[in-house]
C-alpha cells in the first residue's frame, strides 16, 4: 500500500509512525463545479480514499457507480439522492454496485470514505 496525506508529504514521517492530520491546515482542492475536498489520506494503488467535501448551494455529484462500499457521514447542512436527505450527525452508507446522483440544495460539509475509485458516468463538469 502507499498510504499517504498529500499535506503531511514533506514530514519525513516513520513508515509505522501514526499521522495526526490538522484538516484546517490541509488545503481545499476543486473536485468540480461547486465540489472541494480536502484529502485527509488516499491510496494510489488501491484506490482507498479519504476525503472531506464542501459542497456550495445547489451542487450536484454526477451520476456515478460506487465500486466498492462508500461511507458518507454528514458534517453540516443536508446531502441528498433519490432514496433520501441526510442531516448533519446523519451517516449513509451505499453499497458496491450503487448508481446515483447526488446533491446538496442548501450547502453541505460531508467526510467520505472510499475503499475504491467510483466511476462516473459523464465527465465532471
Amino acid at each position: 500500500m502507499s498510504l499517504e496525506t498529500p499535506a503531511l508529504r514533506e514530514l519525513g514521517l516513520d513508515a509505522l509512525a501514526s499521522r495526526y492530520v490538522r484538516t484546517d491546515e490541509v488545503p481545499w482542492e476543486p473536485m468540480c463545479e461547486g465540489i472541494d475536498m480536502k484529502v485527509l489520506v488516499r491510496d494510489d494503488e488501491t484506490g482507498l480514499f479519504t476525503g472531506v467535501f464542501r459542497l456550495a448551494p445547489g451542487a450536484v455529484v454526477p451520476d456515478h457507480v460506487h465500486n466498492e462500499i462508500e461511507q458518507t457521514y454528514v458534517l453540516e447542512g443536508t446531502f441528498s439522492d433519490g432514496d433520501g436527505d441526510a442531516h448533519a450527525g446523519d451517516f449513509i452508507w451505499r453499497p458496491k454496485g450503487n448508481r446515483h446522483e447526488a446533491y446538496t440544495k442548501d450547502g453541505c460539509t460531508i467526510l467520505a470514505f472510499f475503499l475504491k475509485p467510483n466511476t462516473f458516468l459523464k465527465e465532471l463538469p
